[in-house]
C-alpha cells in the first residue's frame, strides 16, 4: 500500500493573484518538474497556438486566462509552456476511468486515473473579480477533476475514448469552466452544448433542485439524457465507444444493483474495496484515487483519498461566509506502488496507454 496525500489549498481574491499565489506554491516542487519533465520524455502532437487559445479562454473563461497570466509571471515561464502544462486548450487526451451516481439531493464520484497524473491538491476558491466560488480536486492546476460552485452546482466528467480529437477544451477545464459560470445544470448543458470539446467524455451536472443530466460530449456532438447511473461509455452516440467496455458495464450493474438511496449507503458502496466499484486497475490507467461526494442544496463536500476510508467533511456553505477550513492535508493508501505526481520525483509508468 502506498501512503499519499492531497494539500489544502484556499485562496479569496481575483484569478490573477491566485495564480500568483499557485505558481509560489508550485515553484521548486516535484509536481512542476513532473509536468515540465514529461515533455522532455514525448514530443507534443499538438500545437500551441496563443492567440487562438486567448480568444476562447476570452469567450467562456476570461478569469481563468488571468489565473494563467499569474502563473506564467509567478513562475517566469513563457506563455507557451504555461498553456502547454496548465491550459487545458487542445492539449493532449489520456484514458481513464471513473464512475458517477446522482441521488435526489447528492453526487458521488470515484475519480479512476493513473498516479503519475494526480497533483495532490483539494481548492476553495472564491474570486472577487467575478465567477462563482467553487470547491474540489484540481487537475493540471487550473482544472478540476469534479466539484461544487456556490449556487449549488456539482459537476464531474467520466472519459469515453481519446480517437479524432477536435480543437478544444479538454475536459478538466470544461469542468472548470462549468464551476465558475453556470448556477444552474440547465445553464450547464447550454454551455456544454457551445463549447468545443477536445476529446470524448461524459459531464454529470446536477444543481440545488436536484435536476441532473448526463451530456455526451464529442468534437463531433452534443447529446443530453437523464440518467442516474454514468461510468465510462456512451448510450446515444454508440458510434464513439471504445470495442472494450467490460468493466464500464460492470461498475454500472455494480452502481444499479447496490444500495444507493441514502448518501451513506452509497459511500459505502463507491468507496469499499470490495463491493464492485472502486478499481485498483492503476497500471491500466483507471485506478480509483479519490471519492467525492457534494450536496448541492446544503453546499457540503465529502472527500476521501484511497478505499476504506471514512470521508473528511467540508461545510463549504461556512467556508463561503469566510470561515476558513482547518484541515491543511488530507491523507490515504492505495493499493499500488506507482509514482505520484506531488510526490514522486519523475513519475512516470512504463505501462502505455491503452
Amino acid at each position: 500500500m502506498k501512503e499519499i496525500h492531497s494539500d489544502i489549498l484556499q485562496f479569496r481574491g481575483s484569478h490573477y493573484e491566485f495564480g500568483l499565489r499557485q505558481g509560489e506554491l508550485l515553484r521548486g516542487t516535484i509536481t512542476l518538474e513532473n509536468r515540465r519533465g514529461q515533455w522532455k520524455a514525448k514530443r507534443p502532437r499538438f500545437a500551441i497556438n496563443e492567440q487562438e487559445a486567448y480568444g476562447m479562454f476570452s469567450k467562456f473563461a476570461p478569469g481563468i486566462w488571468d489565473e494563467l497570466l499569474g502563473l506564467r509571471d509567478s513562475l517566469e515561464l513563457p506563455l507557451e509552456e504555461i498553456l502547454l502544462n496548465f491550459g487545458g486548450y487542445r492539449t493532449e487526451l489520456v484514458p481513464s476511468g471513473c464512475s458517477i451516481f446522482t441521488g435526489t439531493d447528492f453526487m458521488i464520484r470515484n475519480y479512476d486515473f493513473h498516479p503519475q497524473t494526480y497533483e495532490g491538491r483539494f481548492v476553495l476558491f472564491q474570486p472577487s473579480d467575478g465567477g462563482y466560488a467553487s470547491i474540489g480536486p484540481s487537475s493540471r492546476i487550473t482544472g478540476r477533476t469534479d466539484g461544487l460552485n456556490e449556487k449549488g452546482l456539482a459537476v464531474g466528467h467520466n472519459f469515453i475514448h481519446r480517437k479524432n480529437p477536435g480543437d478544444g477544451f479538454v475536459c478538466y477545464v470544461i469542468s472548470r469552466i462549468l464551476l465558475e459560470t453556470c448556477a444552474t445544470a440547465e445553464e450547464a448543458v447550454a454551455v456544454l452544448k457551445e463549447i468545443p470539446h477536445r476529446g470524448s467524455f461524459s459531464y454529470v451536472v446536477t444543481d440545488a433542485t436536484g435536476e441532473s443530466f448526463i451530456v455526451e460530449g464529442s468534437p463531433r456532438s452534443v447529446d443530453v439524457r437523464q440518467e442516474s447511473v454514468c461510468t465510462n461509455h456512451y448510450e446515444i452516440q454508440l458510434q464513439e465507444n471504445r470495442n472494450y467496455l467490460k468493466d464500464s458495464h460492470a461498475r454500472m450493474e455494480a452502481i444499479r444493483n447496490g444500495e444507493t438511496g441514502e448518501a451513506e449507503k452509497a459511500y459505502r458502496l463507491f468507496n469499499d474495496t470490495d463491493k464492485g466499484v472502486f478499481s485498483k486497475l492503476y497500471k491500466s490507467w483507471a485506478g480509483t484515487i479519490h471519492t467525492s461526494v457534494y450536496f448541492p442544496a446544503a453546499r457540503e463536500a465529502w472527500f476521501a483519498l484511497g478505499g476504506d476510508r471514512e470521508p473528511e467533511v467540508f461545510d463549504f456553505d461556512s467556508w463561503l461566509q469566510g470561515e476558513d477550513v482547518d484541515v491543511q492535508r488530507l491523507t490515504g493508501k492505495v493499493d499500488t506502488d506507482i509514482g505520484f505526481a506531488n510526490i514522486d520525483g519523475r513519475a512516470r509508468s512504463r505501462q502505455t496507454n491503452r
